[in-house]
């Protein structure tokens, strides 16, 4: 299977789109799915489900995401995209798989191609999940509301799975809380303008959002205990067109991660103390703080990894499987099993040669323009195995 494999990674890496636009990607999707004989079902827009039926036996459901991230690739592979997209906000952007689910397709791809031809060997029913914009959070929930669990058997188990940089043929996975809960936050910073030449006219918002990101450096050092793990980034700011011209607005866009509903109430309680008294502070209109999107914690049933940890070890060797810390990452993954309260796990299988590895400062990570297996034969195996492994697993319980 590996030629076919390896030839369906470069056509979706070739092929990105961004989130709840994956078109093509959906089509193409389908294409694959009814060689196989199956039945493609569209559900939240471009997500894509196939229900593999094959006699009486348990329910499990295994989930695979299929958007892309708007970065400029620079691999420099041969079959590098060039794809462009348009963002929420009209901008025109470079498109790129970036963070691997272009393998995670393939993937799924290569798992139904197992169950399809070998029904021999197993019974019961498999739902192969292929959902769009995981990166905005808005995929899941868009297949679920278009009534997903209404409309299929409920599973009694999902998986699935994520490369990341790591050595390629090797697995980790998570007991327990896996994965943290992300909020994303857009920031309007509101002042008065005026020329340039005449600051003690005007409220600069600039000057204003440079206080308040320096100020919501503090929260994770000085206001959460060292034991939790808490992360808070400001991750884009802009405002203002022309260089003598004080803007009457600015904006910024924040993420923040952490692990307990606690905790996360109590960072974002601070964040939104920080940046209204810094407004006060500066004689400015209250700032608005909108919520862009959030995801929930990803929490591995401890009864299902641990059984994994083992199925793993058999399909892959034990020396190439291990337990891990959390990822401060995040995923809508759990929403699947969470909505109708089954228990699932996700893991992670890496995607780099020893030589990669060993690259001074460590090979490029998700969400890089350089971010590319460069072991696909392996990378793809390991995640097909593991993959069939865990359903045939779940189906025999």
């Amino acid at each position: 299977m590996l030629p076919q494999l390896e030839s369906d990674y470069r056509e979706f890496h070739a092929h990105p789109e961004l989130s709840m636009q994956e078109t093509w990607t959906a089509g193409r999707i389908e294409e694959h799915l009814r060689e196989l004989d199956l039945e493609p079902q569209r559900f939240g827009g471009t997500g894509v489900v196939a229900v593999v039926e094959n006699g009486d036996g348990p329910v499990v459901a295994y989930r695979a995401d299929t958007d892309g991230l708007p970065i400029h690739e620079d691999t420099g592979l041969e079959y590098a995209s060039t794809a462009r997209g348009t963002l929420a906000d009209g901008t025109e952007t470079p498109v790129m798989h970036g963070c691997g689910h272009d393998t995670h397709i393939t993937v799924a791809l290569g798992i139904a191609r197992l169950l399809t031809s070998n029904r021999e060997a197993w019974s019961g029913t498999v739902i192969m999940i292929f959902q769009p914009g995981e990166e905005t959070g808005e995929g899941a929930l868009a297949m679920l509301e278009d009534g997903l669990w209404e409309k299929l058997p409920k599973p009694q188990a999902v998986y699935g799975q994520h490369v990341w940089p790591n050595l390629a043929g090797q697995v980790s996975l998570s007991a327990g809380t896996a994965m943290a809960m992300s909020d994303c936050l857009r920031v309007t910073v509101r002042g008065k303008q005026a020329h340039g030449s005449q600051p003690e006219a005007a409220i600069d918002p600039i000057v204003l959002a440079a206080f308040m990101v320096t100020r919501l450096q503090t929260v994770v050092s000085r206001e959460i205990s060292a034991r939790e793990a808490v992360v808070v980034t400001v991750a884009t700011i802009r405002g203002g067109l022309k260089e003598n011209i004080i803007p009457d607005s600015a904006e910024f866009t924040m993420n923040i991660r952490t692990f307990s509903e606690e905790v996360r109430a109590d960072v974002l309680a601070a964040i939104e103390r920080i940046i209204y008294a810094e407004a006060e502070a500066s004689g400015a209109p209250k700032p608005s703080i909108e919520e862009m999107y959030r995801f929930p914690r990803c929490y591995n049933s401890p009864q299902h990894a641990e059984e994994l940890e083992s199925v793993f070890a058999s399909a892959i060797g034990e020396d190439n499987v291990a337990l891990t810390e959390p990822a401060t990452g995040s995923e809508d993954v759990g929403r699947f099993g969470d909505s109708i309260g089954v228990p699932y796990v996700y893991w992670f299988f890496g995607a780099y040669s020893e030589e990669k590895m060993a690259t001074p400062g460590g090979p490029a990570g998700n969400h890089s323009p350089f971010f590319a297996p460069d072991e696909v034969a392996k990378t793809l195996s390991t995640g097909v195995r593991t993959g069939i492994a865990a359903i045939l697993h779940e189906l025999q319980r």
